[in-house]
């Protein structure tokens, strides 16, 4: 077991070229999204949400806000990552979601609902600073998740910041309440495409640090 997992974490690389003769079949994505939907989450809000892009014309549009970049087309099929800043709100469907999930599973009773809105409404905090902090970091979870999945399926992705935030939320009509953490183009490797050699990662050691 510790052996399969340390493959997967050298096998997770950030691609570039795939193979577009390839597709992700909607039941693996599937099955990488769900599996995903197992990373921690604070009180279990799991304030994420994705848009997957399949369609060329699609793809187009959000490769001319990506820099350009040739994988956002090229790849069968590109993620876009929504972090929910406002899945602490009483009416956010996405919080309801959890809800009734801890009400079914007895975690919660109904005459708890107000402390447990209390409880999110706190974990988020009150500054848009607090609120887009907590979404993104969960949702990171969520998204390096995905990567593993896709990995030990002997799929490979590449994460992507490079792209005009507000513009893709204006071209994909998304709403106010989400933030854009990343992009993930998702996709079996191109065959004759070279893949780089491993870089260079910080030690332990080169890692703590300290502040007397």
């Amino acid at each position: 077991m510790e052996k399969a997992f340390k493959q997967i974490l050298q096998n997770r690389r950030a691609i570039n070229f795939f193979d577009q003769e390839r597709d992700v079949p909607e039941a693996l994505l599937r099955e990488i999204v769900e599996e995903a939907t197992h990373s921690p989450s604070s009180f279990n809000l799991q304030p994420w949400n994705i848009m997957v892009l399949r369609e060329q014309e699609e793809k187009m549009r959000l490769r001319k806000l990506a820099m350009n970049q040739p994988k956002v087309s090229e790849s069968p099929v590109t993620l876009i990552l929504l972090a929910d800043t406002r899945a602490w709100h009483k009416d956010n469907d996405s919080l309801n979601i959890v809800l009734n999930h801890k009400l079914d599973d007895g975690e919660l009773t109904e005459d708890k609902k107000d402390w447990f809105f209390g409880v999110c409404e706190r974990l988020y905090g009150k500054s848009r600073d607090s609120q887009l902090a907590f979404a993104v970091k969960n949702t990171a979870f969520f998204a390096m998740s995905l990567m593993y999945s896709a990995t030990s399926r002997g799929l490979q992705t590449h994460p992507m910041d490079g792209f005009d935030h507000d513009g893709v939320k204006k071209e994909f009509n998304i709403p106010d309440q989400y933030w854009v953490p990343l992009l993930m183009s998702v996709g079996y490797h191109a065959k004759n495409a070279e893949i780089l050699p491993v870089k260079q990662r910080k030690s332990y050691d080169e890692l703590v640090v300290s502040f007397p």
